[in-house]
C-alpha cells in the first residue's frame, strides 16, 4: 500500500525590508490622508533647501514632521521650539530610515493668531537689532519745503492730509507716490516707494499713511521689508497708520508716530507753527529785556537822587538826566538794531518761501494741466482723446480738449 505524507505547516511568506516598509507606507497613506494633530514643536531646524523639519510632541509621545518649502512660504509666522501648534497633513513612511512622519500641509499656532504671533516675533527681532532705539531716529525738519506721501490715492487718508497741509502750509510742495496699502504685493510697493523718494531726493519729510482696519488689513505695515525700508531712509519718516489704538511695526521703526493720518499732517504743520512761535517768543523776550533795563536804570537814578552827594541837586540832576538820556538813546539804538536784524531775517525767510511758490514757475511761461476731476495731468496716460482739459496760467485759465495723444 502506497504511503502518503501530509504536510500541514503553513507556507512561509518572507518579506524584504523594502517590501515590508512599502506595505506599511501604503497602509498609512490610505488611512491617514487628511488629519489634524496638536502638540508642541521641538528639535526644529530649517534645511538649506528651505524645507522645515521638527518633532511634534506631547507628554507621552512624539512624531517627526516635515513642512516643505512651498508650504513654509505660505506661513504667516516662524515656527520655533516650544510653540504649541495645530497642524494638518498626511502620514507616510520615510523608507530610508523606516520612520513614519507627518507631511505638513497647514500649520497654525494655538492661542494667538498667526498674524499676531508673526507681529510679536518680528517686533522682538527688530527691537533686539536696535531699530526701535530713539537714538537712531531723525528729527523732523523745521520748515519742510517738500513733503512726500506714501499711501493709496483713493482713500480718505490722502484727502485729509492734503487738506490740512494746504490750509496751514499753502506753499509746500506735496508729492504723492500711490501704492496699495493692503493685499498681495502691498508691502513691496510701500518699500519701493520709500526707496524711490530717497534715491531721487524728492522730499524733506515722508508721511506713510493709511486709514484704520483689522490686523489683516494693516498687515502690509507689519512686514519686515517695510520696517527695514523705513530704517534705511535718510529722509525722516512719519507713520500715520490706522486709528489711535492701532500699532504696527512701521510705527515703532518710524522717526515719528502719529495716531492717525490727519495727525501725521498736523505734525508737519506743527514745525511751521513752532517756528512762528519761536519768532514771537524772541520778540517778547526782547521787549521784556528792554523794559527790565529801563526799570533798572530808573532805580539806579532814584538811588543816586537820594545820595548825600546831591547837596548840589541841580547840577548833579543835570548830569544824571544827561546820562539817562544817553542810556535811553543807546537802548533805543540797540533795540532798533535787534528789531532790524529780526525783520531782515523774517524778510529773507518770506522771500525764500515766495521763491519756492508754484506761482513763480507759472510766471516763467509754464502752465499746469488738470483733468475733469481736478487732478494734475502728469502723463498722457491720464487722459483720453476727447477728454476736457483745463490749462492754468499765472492769472487765468482756458478749457480745451484732447485732440491727439503721442506715445512716448
Amino acid at each position: 500500500m502506497p504511503q502518503f505524507q501530509l504536510n500541514l505547516a503553513p507556507e512561509r511568506k518572507i518579506w524584504s525590508v523594502t517590501e515590508l516598509t512599502a506595505r506599511i507606507r501604503d497602509l498609512l497613506a490610505r488611512n491617514f490622508t487628511d488629519i489634524w494633530v496638536q502638540g508642541e514643536i521641538s528639535n526644529s531646524h530649517e534645511a538649506q533647501s528651505g524645507h522645515f523639519y521638527f518633532t511634534l510632541k506631547d507628554a507621552k509621545a512624539q512624531v517627526r514632521c516635515v513642512c516643505f518649502k512651498s508650504q513654509v512660504r505660505l506661513l504667516k509666522f516662524h515656527p520655533e521650539d516650544g510653540l504649541s501648534v495645530t497642524l494638518r497633513g498626511s502620514i507616510s513612511v520615510y523608507e530610508p530610515r523606516g520612520e513614519y512622519q507627518i507631511y505638513v500641509e497647514h500649520l497654525e499656532p494655538v492661542g494667538l493668531g498667526a498674524l499676531q504671533l508673526a507681529f510679536e516675533q518680528l517686533k522682538r527681532k527688530l527691537e533686539a537689532e536696535g531699530l526701535f532705539d530713539p537714538a537712531r531716529k531723525k528729527l523732523l525738519p523745521l520748515l519742510p519745503q517738500r513733503i512726500g506721501l506714501v499711501t493709496s490715492p483713493r482713500g480718505a487718508a490722502v484727502r485729509d492730509i492734503v487738506r490740512i497741509l494746504r490750509r496751514r502750509f499753502p506753499n509746500v510742495r506735496i508729492t504723492l507716490y500711490p501704492v496699495r496699502v493692503q493685499g498681495e504685493g502691498a508691502s513691496a510697493e510701500i518699500a519701493g516707494a520709500l526707496a524711490y523718494f530717497n534715491r531721487q531726493k524728492l522730499a524733506d519729510v515722508l508721511i506713510l499713511a493709511r486709514g484704520g482696519g483689522s490686523l489683516e488689513d494693516l498687515q502690509a505695515f507689519n512686514e519686515e521689508s517695510v520696517a527695514r525700508a523705513i530704517a534705511a531712509s535718510k529722509i525722516p519718516v512719519i507713520s500715520g497708520v490706522g486709528h489711535e489704538t492701532d500699532f504696527t511695526i512701521a510705527d515703532f521703526v518710524a522717526d515719528m508716530r502719529a495716531s492717525t493720518p490727519s495727525a501725521a499732517a498736523e505734525l508737519v504743520v506743527q514745525t511751521r507753527r513752532e517756528f512762528d512761535r519761536h519768532i514771537s517768543e524772541l520778540l517778547q523776550t526782547l521787549g521784556q529785556r528792554l523794559r527790565y533795563l529801563l526799570l533798572e536804570r530808573k532805580h539806579r537814578l532814584q538811588a543816586l537822587a537820594t545820595h548825600r552827594a546831591f547837596r548840589r541837586p541841580i547840577e548833579l540832576l543835570r548830569k544824571v538826566r544827561q546820562l539817562a538820556d544817553e542810556l535811553t538813546s543807546e537802548l533805543g539804538v540797540r533795540a532798533e538794531r535787534l528789531l532790524r536784524v529780526k525783520r531782515e531775517r523774517l524778510e529773507r525767510l518770506r522771500v525764500q518761501l515766495e521763491e519756492r511758490s508754484p506761482l513763480r514757475v507759472l510766471e516763467r511761461g509754464y502752465a499746469i494741466a488738470y483733468d475733469a476731476a481736478g487732478n494734475v495731468v502728469r502723463s498722457a496716460d491720464q487722459v483720453a482723446v476727447g477728454d476736457p482739459v483745463r490749462v492754468q496760467f499765472r492769472r487765468d485759465w482756458i478749457l480745451t480738449e484732447v485732440k491727439e495723444k503721442k506715445p512716448s
